[in-house]
């Protein structure tokens, strides 16, 4: 499970199902003395209101956190924790309008006057929205789609002719360069001396051939969208800078990358990369 592919959207879910599982202890109806009922007291109002949508937030969580999330009845587990999220604001909008249906057979604790919704069902239906709107929206919203956990720094470029700490797939373990820059070798006109900085070059040297393609990492300097592998204009993550990415394969210019939670797609903008 990676933490860090959680999204602020999904901090905000976290938030609002927190609150709702608070709201289900305190009083469903305004009024005073020891009996006045939570919504512990009726099972079909704490199932479909306030599990439901409890429930619902941890299969959204559960969906971004697993790099293969799995499949209930056929849905993907973040579809059907939408779905529970949007029941349970749904419940809880009609609670509020009829408190006294939410737990009708306690009518008769509160005598012949209906009484007005508590804390419980007040409190609930504001975290039961809350956490509709943002499990709707965090799929849409630039601003919620943005990691909620900030990724590590990208480790220093380490000076040429120097030994790398790690071996393959060490981010940072090596002179940087832009993808499909040239590295220029000790002894050829215009390469450094041992111990002096690499200097980055200007200009992309040609594509190598598809078949001396080999997996590394890299760092793009902007936000950049992943599209889809099917060739379709559907968007599954967005590289950040400052995170490690593995390019894995190859398709003309674009490359195939692989995010830290294991989603794979085609990155169409290769400009200014950074190697690993």
């Amino acid at each position: 499970m990676n933490i860090r592919s959680l999204t602020r959207g999904d901090g905000v879910v976290i938030g609002a199902a927190v609150l709702l599982f608070i709201a289900s202890f305190l009083d469903t109806f305004d009024g005073s003395g020891d009996d006045i009922p939570n919504a512990w007291d009726n099972l079909g109002l704490v199932m479909s209101m306030y599990v439901g949508g409890i429930i619902g937030a941890v299969l959204i969580v559960i969906s971004r956190a697993l790099p293969q999330p799995p499949k209930i009845i056929g849905l993907d587990v973040a579809q059907l924790g939408v779905a529970l999220t949007i029941f349970a604001a749904w419940t809880s909008f009609w609670s509020i309008i009829d408190p006294l249906g939410a737990v009708e057979e306690l009518f008769g604790a509160f005598g012949s006057s209906e009484p007005d919704a508590g804390a419980g069902l007040i409190l609930g239906l504001i975290a039961a929205l809350l956490l509709a709107a943002a499990a709707i929206a965090t799929p849409l919203v630039p601003a919620l789609k943005a990691a909620l956990v900030g990724a590590p720094r990208p480790a220093a470029p380490q000076p040429y002719g120097a030994q790398p700490p790690g071996g393959y797939g060490y981010p940072g373990a090596g002179a940087q360069a832009p993808f499909g820059a040239s590295q220029p070798q000790p002894g050829q006109p215009g390469a450094p001396f041992a111990g002096q900085p690499q200097p980055q070059q200007a200009q992309a040297a040609p594509q190598p051939p598809a078949g001396d393609f080999s997996p590394f990492w890299f760092a793009v300097p902007v936000a950049r969208p992943l599209f889809a592998e099917d060739g379709s204009q559907s968007t599954i993550a967005e590289l950040a800078p400052g995170t490690w990415y593995l390019a894995v394969e190859q398709r003309g210019p674009n490359l195939v990358a692989q995010t830290q939670d294991g989603r794979r797609g085609v990155l169409q903008d290769t400009t200014g990369i950074q190697r690993g």
